[in-house]
């Protein structure tokens, strides 16, 4: 069906592949769309809405771009946030994959986007599909620790960091002070309620990037302690969930490095989201 044009609340450019929006709650970040050109604005037809989180690369609409034919193909809208590089000060790459931190909630950040977006389309609920890669999936695997009340599934591509579900170590390499440090109490029914994929190549074997030495911002007792590689360190995640009674689908993607935008990975994301809505149908 051909675009509608201007109507009461869409205009020309708030179908296909949108321009980024400025989030009207805090205009220091912003998102795009993608909306199948069959949403008609005085229809009846529901979406489901897909979230994709950017890694330090900040490739948001890359990623929008790269599931536009399958949310056109299974009635979904595409939402893809992009903070900044340099939010918590200058050169800052890595605040938002803590999802609080520097003064900033970036979960609730993204909630408002998913209000906001729901404000103008037609969407089945305020649950949610995520996926994030590399950095992306530091944010997904931490948001899914927050709001699992809010997702209809979550997929974590390869995160260089894990915060394991360990309630013997503290944040970020655990969560045993998640309750004292942000007023969190982690939902265990909810959470074992959300089916989880956990993505990454068999070849994502560089360290470079990944290992934290003890003079980082980031360094923690046990912060190294998830193994060396992206693959050590996901398989020590899927563990912690495992032993929480989450149940995790771990896909070893063959051949592949560190490449979220990897045909096959992608591919084996949008078959997880199919038999998501599949299930949830």
């Amino acid at each position: 069906m051909a675009r509608q044009g201007h109507g009461n609340k869409l205009t020309y450019y708030d179908w296909g592949a949108t321009p980024f929006f400025v989030l009207q709650a805090d205009p220091r970040v912003s998102y795009c769309l993608y909306v199948p050109e069959s949403y008609e604005e005085s229809g009846t037809q529901d979406y489901d809405l897909i979230v994709l989180m950017h890694g330090t690369e900040r490739g948001a609409a890359t990623y929008r771009d790269k599931f536009a034919d399958f949310a056109a193909d299974h009635n979904c809208i595409v939402l893809a946030p992009l903070f900044p590089v340099g939010l918590a000060g200058p050169g800052d790459l890595d605040s938002y994959k803590l999802i609080r931190f520097g003064g900033f909630e970036f979960d609730h950040l993204l909630l408002a986007m998913v209000d906001e977006v729901a404000e103008k389309y037609r969407l089945k609920s305020r649950r949610f599909m995520l996926h994030g890669f590399s950095g992306g999936g530091h944010f997904a695997h931490r948001f899914l620790y927050f709001h699992p009340d809010r997702l209809q599934a979550v997929s974590i591509g390869a995160p260089g960091v894990v915060t394991l579900l360990d309630e013997e170590r503290d944040w970020w390499v655990g969560v045993r002070d998640i309750k004292d440090r942000f007023g969190v109490q982690i939902d265990m029914n909810a959470l074992q309620a959300v089916p989880v994929q956990m993505v990454v190549g068999s070849q994502d074997t560089q360290t470079w990037e990944i290992t934290i030495p003890e003079d980082s911002a980031w360094w923690k007792e046990g912060a190294n302690a998830a193994g060396a590689t992206r693959i050590e360190r996901l398989r020590s995640l899927e563990a912690s969930f495992e032993a929480q009674g989450v149940g995790a689908q771990f896909d070893l993607i063959p051949d592949i490095t560190h490449e979220g935008w990897a045909p096959v990975l992608l591919s084996k994301v949008r078959t997880f989201f199919q038999s998501t809505l599949r299930r949830q149908g």
